[in-house]
């Protein structure tokens, strides 16, 4: 099968130190001009007039500035040239000038008076990522960068230098280049990338140095566990870290509260196991569920422990955890949108504002030994938001407490089912009667509680849907 021809060939300039020429002063220049002086080069403008931070930059770099119109002279031990101006005749004139003297040229939105284009630019120096359209769809070619900006960590870079400071000793201990190249994607893919990633520099080094001198070919015979918060439902919500954690664990390890939308982002071939929990039937037990993580990542597997909203807020995160540190298990902790803030914001209730509420309780409806012992003088007192998690069984109790416990009856309260999905519903009343109003709705969990003036606001801001 025939290729299509490529429209250009991907290349790499090394300008450090190369004279080249912006042809222009205004906003487009001075964008270009600091994409080149990013990468080391010797930075000569021409242009009648210049923009203040083009201005700038060039004297910051020690640069040449003429003030005049473009002439060829100015094209003298060059390397490069981009003509960035609005007049046609001066960029085509750049442009015949550049090709009689065998220089690259480029021309700010026209490819046909171009021998080269500027891509877009992922950096993470010294990975460098170009993307372009060839100059057919300049929005296209954003919205790609952006999902590459959002798949790759910030730290990439700081792990590619590691692995070159390295390359030679790992030469020297591996003979075959198969050993070499399993050894590499075992740490690129494994605990000391993660330590890169989390800015563990030193603790990432540290681990290299032991896999090169281990006999083992593999840098740890312990995996990795990644404690991830799902968020409240809606996929879209998910951090960068999530997904990108999501994408590379050998096994999920996930519960009822994470909605099938999230699951379906994690690894496909991945190994999945349902642990999940609702109140007073536990499918797996916590107790198993942290012995399970330990058992998996001694076995030398990146564990992804998937929770509903944050891992931190009623998840139990801290009890897993603790025994990962106890066992020495490397692990992970990466936050999500709780559902408090995400099942407010999508019912339009914002769980603070300056007229009715200066701060915010969350509270679980049921404790550990299924009681619901709150600190309810606390939770009655004015000016807050009550966020209530787990608390649909115990509903109609917590209404009558807050109520004997001195809170107005006539207090808005919403709750919200299904928050941030699509089949999310919210249904508001008081607390005098928001559990009839609950029972004839067929409210079902998960559902959030809110209780508070702030309920008032939802008719208002309802922005995600209307039921």
């Amino acid at each position: 099968m025939n290729k299509s021809p490529m429209d250009y060939l991907p290349l790499f300039f090394d300008l450090k130190g190369q004279q080249c020429l912006i042809v222009g002063g205004g906003d487009v220049a001075y964008r270009k001009a600091d994409l080149l002086v990013r990468a080391g080069a010797k930075l000569r403008v021409v242009s009648p007039e210049i923009c203040d931070a083009l201005n700038k930059l060039v004297e910051a770099v020690s640069g040449e500035y003429y003030q005049k119109r473009y002439d060829s002279t100015l094209l003298a031990d060059m390397t490069l040239v981009i003509s960035a101006t609005d007049d046609v005749d001066i960029n085509q004139q750049v442009s015949i000038d550049a090709r009689v003297n065998g220089l690259p040229v480029n021309v700010v939105d026209n490819a046909g008076l171009s021998n080269f284009i500027v891509p877009a630019i992922v950096d993470r120096s010294p990975i460098m990522i170009a993307v372009s359209s060839g100059g057919k769809s300049p929005i296209l070619v954003r919205l790609l960068r952006g999902k590459i900006e959002s798949m790759i960590p910030a730290t990439y870079g700081l792990l590619c230098d590691l692995v070159g400071r390295y390359r030679d000793q790992v030469k020297s201990r591996f003979s075959s280049i198969e050993q070499r190249r399993s050894f590499w994607e075992i740490v690129l893919q494994g605990p000391i990338s993660e330590m890169v990633f989390a800015g563990k520099d030193e603790k990432a080094e540290d681990m290299l140095k032991e896999a090169i001198a281990s006999s083992d070919d593999n840098a740890s015979g312990v995996g990795e566990v990644y404690l991830v918060g799902g968020g409240p439902g809606d996929p879209d919500l998910l951090t960068f870290k999530a997904l990108r954690l999501m994408q590379q664990a050998d096994v999920v390890v996930y519960d009822r509260l994470v909605s099938t939308g999230v699951v379906d982002l994690c690894r496909r071939d991945a190994e999945r196991i349902y642990v999940g929990k609702a109140r007073s039937n536990h499918a797996v037990p916590q107790e198993e569920i942290n012995d399970l993580l330990v058992r998996l990542a001694n076995a030398g597997k990146r564990v992804l422990r998937l929770k509903g909203g944050d891992p931190f807020i009623f998840g139990r995160g801290g009890e897993e955890i603790e025994q990962l540190m106890v066992q020495g298990i490397p692990f992970q902790v990466v936050p999500g949108i709780t559902s408090a803030s995400g099942c407010a914001a999508y019912a339009g209730i914002p769980l603070t504002h300056r007229d009715y509420a200066q701060s915010v309780r969350f509270v679980t409806g049921h404790l550990k030994d299924d009681s619901c012992n709150l600190p309810w003088h606390e939770m009655v007192s004015g000016h807050q938001t009550i966020v209530i998690y787990m608390g649909l069984i115990t509903f109609e109790l917590i209404c009558e407490n807050l109520i004997s416990h001195g809170m107005d009856s006539e207090m808005p309260v919403a709750l919200v089912e299904k928050g941030t999905l699509p089949e999310q519903r919210v249904v508001t009343g008081t607390l005098s009667t928001i559990s009839s109003i609950a029972e004839k709705a067929e409210i079902k969990p998960p559902a959030l509680v809110i209780v508070g003036e702030v309920v008032k606001l939802r008719e208002k801001l309802n922005w995600y849907g209307a039921t």
